[in-house]
């Protein structure tokens, strides 16, 4: 719970837990008249939603820490408290692993398009100051091309016919693969303080797999009749590898794939948008992480953050017995066509939008939605934040 008092002319907080955003310094400045004048007021409000996240990806185009610490800034200001940090994929490889240099020496798209472990540092202690947790996403087995840089032997030949045609996922059948996995996973579990890791699990090219000799061979073998159980057999072997303590998040395609989860396990759903995929997943014990209506990087001609702001999960489920396992959400940002020089302007006000319907209760007007964001926009850009105009014509005293 976020609680404060205002009585001219001091100013008393309180915050119980060390991860609480810093919202009594952005419900105060509502409170500020231009005439600088003080309302005594006693705010009590708490978020209906625990996870209230912003997915970032800094694998298609490298964001800086400069560019990381101010989407902090403006997260710690619209009440989310999770950056989903999606650090590599297919295009680069920009973390910097003391265990395996050669990922990023050869995976980045240049030295200096690295987070080396000062940098990571940096951003975990900011969002830590700002109530903010980092949730890393090192995605697998798809996702990792740019693993495969300096070490193709990790990555599965695809074939046309008799002809190699690229490479593909990791391996499944290549036990050097678990055993970096397994080290690289101890790594980062001292990098991250988060006791949560996000291992993906997501499009995976089962093609691939299936065009590949030695695999077929390894299925026939080990009575495995399809690729779908050789990607639940990868992420069955996968996820026990996490370091004890650690709770995993996955992508909806491994619950899909039926893999057996451990306790606690975080499915993010981002294609399902059913009552009955929804029961499905938090009946058979896990919870759940809602992104599939909030993808930033979808854009619509004039303001669609009322489209963002429309959607509640809770309201798709319908099922008051299941829906406290619905722990909340995350707007995403995926990185192709976002950098440092765009990618506050393409998140905000818009991922405020998501913030909003995962701290307030259900229901609320989106009429009386656009002016609190309008407003909010402007405060932003008085902050340092580059937000764009979220509701056509009008002007910001900035």
């Amino acid at each position: 719970m976020l609680a404060l008092y205002l009585r001219t002319p001091t100013l008393c907080t309180q915050e119980p837990s060390l991860y609480v955003s810093k919202s009594p310094c952005i419900a105060y400045d509502r409170l500020v008249l231009s005439e600088v004048r003080i309302n005594a007021t006693s705010i009590r409000d708490w978020p209906r939603h625990p996870h209230r996240g912003l997915l970032v990806d800094t694998s298609r185009h490298f964001v800086t820490v400069g560019g990381l610490l101010r989407i902090l800034d403006a997260m710690s200001y619209s009440k989310l408290n999770v950056l989903h940090w999606h650090i590599v994929d297919d295009q680069s490889f920009p973390y910097y692993s003391e265990r395996f240099p050669n990922l990023s020496d050869m995976g980045a798209y240049h030295w200096s398009a690295v987070y080396r472990p000062g940098d990571v540092q940096r951003v975990v202690h900011a969002a830590r100051d700002r109530g903010i947790r980092v949730l890393p996403e090192f995605d697998v087995p798809g996702h990792t091309r740019s693993w495969g840089v300096a070490y193709p032997s990790l990555l599965t030949k695809c074939y046309v016919g008799n002809s190699m045609n690229g490479l593909g996922p990791m391996d499944p059948t290549n036990r050097q693969v678990y055993d970096m996995l397994k080290d690289l996973f101890a790594e980062l579990r001292q990098v991250f303080p988060e006791k949560y890791f996000h291992v993906g699990g997501d499009e995976v090219d089962l093609s691939c797999w299936a065009s590949n000799p030695q695999i077929e061979d390894y299925m026939l073998k080990n009575n495995i009749s399809s690729t779908n159980q050789l990607h639940a057999l990868f992420m069955n072997t996968t996820i026990p590898l996490l370091s004890a303590g650690t709770i995993p998040v996955v992508w909806q395609e491994v619950f899909d794939e039926r893999v057996p989860l451990p306790n606690g396990t975080l499915v993010q759903v981002w294609i399902s948008n059913s009552r009955d995929y929804l029961r499905n997943v938090l009946s058979s014990g896990h919870r759940v992480v809602y992104s599939t209506c909030w993808y930033l990087d979808h854009l619509k001609s004039g303001g669609d953050w009322g489209d963002f702001y429309a959607c509640d999960p809770r309201e798709v489920l319908r099922d008051s017995s299941l829906e406290n396992d619905i722990i909340g959400g995350e707007a995403c940002m995926w990185g192709e066509v976002v950098d440092d020089t765009n990618l506050a302007t393409r998140v905000w006000p818009r991922a405020a939008a998501v913030a909003e319907r995962l701290w307030s209760a259900a229901g609320g007007a989106a009429a009386a939605a656009r002016h609190r964001l309008e407003e909010h926009a402007c405060r932003l850009r008085r902050r340092g934040i580059p937000a764009q105009p979220p509701n056509g014509p009008g002007f910001c005293l900035v």
